[in-house]
C-alpha cells in the first residue's frame, strides 16, 4: 500500500506545537514557511531580549547562543520531517550528528532567524539536511545536521 504523503506550506505556531515535544524556554521555531514536503522549509524565530539565555549571555551585550542556533536548525528540520509523515501517530525526532557547523555574525536581541533547511538525503528513518541560519539575508551560522524519527 502506497504511503500518501501530507502536504503543508505554511505551520504555525499551533501546528508547530502539535508536531514538537519542545515548549518555552526550548522552543526555537515560531513558525515554519515555504514547506515543500521534508525537502525544504524556512523556520522563523522572533528574537527579543526577553530570552531567557540574555540573563548570562552575556549580561550588558546580549547575544543569542550558537547553539540555540542550531537547535533552531535541528526543530525546523523536525517539523518538515513529521510534516511530511502520512501516520497520525505522535513521532519524535532525535539529533544525531552536528557537521560543519559555522557562526559567522552575533545574532541580537530584535533580530529574525530564518533557518533556511535543505534536504540533502533520506534513508529510511534518518534524515540529513543542510541549513543556513539567516538575518536579514545575512548568514549568521551554517551546519548540517542528521536526525532520525521514531514512534512514541
Amino acid at each position: 500500500m502506497e504511503e500518501t504523503v501530507k502536504t503543508l506550506e505554511t505551520a504555525e505556531i499551533g501546528d508547530v506545537l502539535r508536531m514538537l515535544p519542545h515548549r518555552y524556554p526550548f522552543l526555537m521555531v515560531d513558525r515554519v514557511i515555504d514547506i515543500r514536503g521534508d525537502d525544504h522549509g524556512i523556520g522563523i524565530k522572533n528574537i527579543t531580549f526577553n530570552e531567557p539565555c540574555f540573563q548570562g549571555h552575556f549580561p550588558g551585550n546580549p547575544v543569542f547562543p550558537g547553539v540555540l542556533i542550531i537547535e533552531g536548525m535541528a526543530q525546523t528540520a523536525g517539523v518538515l520531517c513529521i510534516a511530511s509523515t502520512a501516520s497520525t501517530q505522535p513521532k519524535s525526532v532525535f539529533f544525531l550528528t552536528i557537521d560543519k557547523a559555522k557562526f559567522r555574525k552575533p545574532v541580537l536581541p530584535g533580530d529574525t532567524i530564518e533557518y533556511h533547511m535543505n534536504r540533502l538525503n533520506k534513508r529510511k528513518s534518518m534524515w540529513w539536511y543542510r541549513g543556513e541560519a539567516k538575518v536579514r539575508g545575512q548568514i549568521v551560522a551554517e551546519a548540517e545536521l542528521s536526525a532520525m524519527i521514531f514512534d512514541t
